[in-house]
């Protein structure tokens, strides 16, 4: 019997370690330039792992101290983790399976379109009071000052591969045919009714496109690439979690048919 707790204590425990890279991918989200600005995952994948992790604690102690109850809320919590676990990594698949760049000619860089992306995502921007304090957050980030920096010659600029968020929101989009001055200063529009973004365009360097639909979509752009790989670090956490809460409950199980078996052995000696 101490060798089926102990085998028990040591599946456990790997609960708990299948608990970091939960906390691991919300804590990466939560700490990104772009979506720390956007506060819609981080939070609900760190509180998950951490849940995980306590019961995945509990699990461990009952293993190993041979508390029985401790085992029993270990399989039933564990189970319900992994029910929401699953759920999440479904969600967070089907929310960013929707939406792709678009290309220019004689750009490198793909401009956005706010429609392409899951009425879900497009609801986190599309609020005024929401977007609001999402533009304030990305005005003060380094986001588009940087391309400044990097870039002094039109050509150049044409032919970087430009993050989504700074295609949608440090320059115009590129059918109001502006005329480059520097990465994030431009003149001259060719047609200002061809997008509701040409208007909304602005040299001020706190303003930029970052009222522009195509802003709230290179934002999505960005955390969709961004979920996904928080996604797959997921979805490895739920196949590990799985895998270990079956061996668990068949350790539990043998564990327990060894010790009535003991106790009817005892029984008639």
């Amino acid at each position: 019997m101490p060798l089926s707790n102990n085998v028990i204590g040591c599946i456990n425990f790997i609960s708990v370690l299948l608990s970091v890279p939960v906390i691991g991918a919300g804590i990466w989200l939560a700490v990104g330039t772009v979506d720390s600005c956007v506060k819609v995952l981080q939070w609900p994948v760190i509180i998950l792992g951490i849940f995980i992790l306590l019961v995945g604690l509990a699990g461990f102690i009952g293993g190993f101290w041979r508390i029985t109850w401790l085992l029993v809320v270990y399989l039933i919590f564990m189970l319900f983790l992994i029910i929401l676990l699953g759920a999440l990594v479904g969600f967070i698949y089907m929310v960013t399976i929707r939406g792709a760049g678009h290309p220019e000619p004689s750009r490198a860089y793909l401009e956005y379109s706010l429609q392409d992306y899951s009425g879900f995502l497009r609801q986190r921007v599309q609020r005024s009071y929401k977007w609001d304090r999402i533009r304030t957050c990305l005005s003060t980030t380094s986001i588009c000052p940087e391309l400044n920096q990097r870039f002094t010659q039109a050509l150049d600029f044409f032919n970087a591969p430009l993050s989504p968020i700074q295609s949608g929101c440090c320059k115009p989009p590129t059918k109001c045919g502006f005329t480059f001055v520097n990465p994030t200063y431009w003149i001259s529009p060719i047609d200002m009714s061809a997008d509701m973004d040409c208007l909304q365009w602005s040299n001020e360097q706190n303003t930029l496109c970052y009222s522009c639909d195509s802003c709230k979509a290179g934002l999505l752009a960005n955390l969709k690439v961004d979920w996904l790989k928080a996604d797959i670090f997921l979805l490895l956490a739920l196949i590990g979690l799985i895998i270990v809460y079956i061996i668990g409950c068949c350790a539990f199980r043998n564990a327990k048919t060894e010790d009535i078996f003991r106790k009817y052995r005892q029984g008639y000696t």
